[in-house]
């Protein structure tokens, strides 16, 4: 399939837009990202071979912004050690140190293969590469380090996590606005109780469970209608007494589809005029494969979009390590609830985390996972086009699963049908809010990320059994 997103170096998210071409956009993209400090002084960059292939661009282009980048003291570029940002440019401001104030049920009869979406390929965990992290973080640990910990979550983790979010997703992260959670589930419940009373904007597909966590902190739900172009987010004009909406931007789950630019920019807006928040889960945002990544939201607006991200999909979910990036007036009401006795992630974890971003595991981690979904779903495209071509298939440019279009009718009966040849399958209906309108569109949300290489082929061979035939002539 030509260049591949998946497999190239260090991620470095940069906005090439603006007038003046590419080389003008570039230089401008790279002085912006060191003046703001998201770039720190000492980071190395991609290399120019690496960060053309990654933008889409003549490597040439990218080595003459590099050398004029250098002339100019930007950046600076030493045999063996490649281009880094200059050490002279001054650091980003920081603002005074915070005070800190004090999944599904398992099944008894479980399938043979499992196509359900959730949950990434856990028998790749990187085991060796962590062990051998986990071992320099707790050396390197001081004592202090054994105790009960603090509601925002170890500083080492927090500091290297604003940097790498702030590389590669683009975010406007500082080390005390970000808060670590014993997972997402924990961080949305915590800001649904900060928001206090009122209603949170949800779109129309996403997860009942998350709808539940919402309602249990005392808030009410309304669903924004999905579509081809996410969710409409110019809805959120017309409703009263919502005071968020939680939004899953780079890849809707579980349709597959980015947010348009348009709605991007509604949704700000709206929280600006509003004084609302953004809550934007940023769950599988770091796996793309054929397309130009899509920049955090939080980018846009620090002050109202909160970022969530986790570790659950990049690593596994058994780590319970989530982060959120807040605006400045959450911070405090966050860490006042989180401080009454919420679970806290395990020291030691954030410590090998930070250890494992820091020494670049994290980054190698990536590249070898973004290959290797990207070949399971090169397989799944292939596999459907050579046996089911009547099978439409969608949402396959970034994420963990792909969307499978049905019949009308359908989609229960290939569901149950699958399930009693033990292959586990999701339809779109399953995660439809019933407050939303009806929907009438069928399809299968199916999770190539989830199985384990050596039992993949069986799976889609029991998926590709399931499908209903064409017609003739399909």
């Amino acid at each position: 399939m030509g260049n591949s997103w998946a497999t190239f170096g260090r991620d470095l998210h940069l906005d090439l837009t603006g007038p003046g071409g590419l080389r003008a956009a570039l230089l401008r993209a790279l002085r912006d990202a060191v003046r703001s400090g998201r770039l720190a002084p000492g980071t190395r960059l991609p290399s120019s071979r690496s960060l053309a292939a990654d933008l889409g661009i003549a490597r040439n282009t990218v080595a003459d912004a590099y050398a004029e980048l250098v002339a100019e003291g930007w950046l600076s570029a030493r045999q063996g050690s490649g281009t880094r940002v200059a050490a002279r440019v001054l650091p980003r401001t920081t603002p005074a140190a915070r005070r800190t104030p004090g999944g599904p049920a398992g099944h008894a009869d479980r399938p043979r293969f499992d196509l359900t979406p959730g949950t990434p390929d856990v028998s790749a965990f990187p085991r060796t590469a962590w062990l051998a992290a986990a071992r320099r973080a707790l050396t390197a640990a001081p004592s202090e380090a054994f105790g009960y910990g603090t509601p925002s979550g170890r500083a080492e983790l927090r500091t290297v996590l604003a940097d790498y979010l702030a590389r590669a997703r683009g975010v406007r992260a500082d080390p005390d606005r970000i808060v670590i959670c014993a997972g997402f589930m924990q961080g949305l419940a915590l800001l649904s109780r900060a928001l206090g009373t009122g209603r949170l904007a949800v779109e129309s597909y996403g997860l009942d469970f998350h709808r539940a966590v919402i309602a249990r902190a005392g808030l009410g739900t309304v669903p924004l209608t999905v579509d081809e172009r996410g969710a409409r987010t110019e809805e959120l004009a017309a409703l009263d007494g919502v005071r968020a909406a939680l939004l899953t931007p780079a890849h809707q789950f579980p349709t597959g589809v980015p947010l348009h630019p348009d709605r991007r920019a509604a949704a700000v807006n709206w929280a600006r005029s509003t004084g609302g928040f953004i809550l934007e889960d940023d769950y599988d945002g770091e796996f793309r494969y054929d397309r130009q990544p899509v920049g955090a939201l939080q980018g846009l607006d620090a002050d109202h979009v909160v970022y969530l991200g986790t570790a659950s999909k990049s690593l596994a979910p058994a780590l319970r390590l989530s982060w959120m990036v807040l605006p400045d007036r959450l911070v405090d009401p966050v860490l006042a609830l989180k401080g009454t006795g919420e679970w806290q992630s395990g020291t030691l974890d954030q410590l090998t985390l930070a250890e494992f971003l820091s020494s670049g595991a994290y980054d190698s981690h990536l590249r070898g996972m973004r290959l290797r979904y990207r070949r399971r779903r090169d397989q799944l495209v292939a596999a459907l086009a050579d046996r089911a071509p009547h099978v439409h298939v969608s949402g396959i440019a970034a994420g963990l699963h792909a969307v499978l279009e049905l019949p009308s009718g359908t989609e229960q009966s290939i569901v149950q049908g699958a399930r009693w040849q033990g292959l586990a399958l999701e339809g779109l209906s399953r995660f439809h809010d019933p407050a939303a309108p009806p929907a009438s569109r069928d399809a299968l949300v199916v999770a190539y990320g989830t199985p384990p290489d050596h039992s993949f082929t069986h799976a889609l061979d029991a998926l590709l059994r399931a499908l209903p035939p064409g017609e003739p002539g399909e």
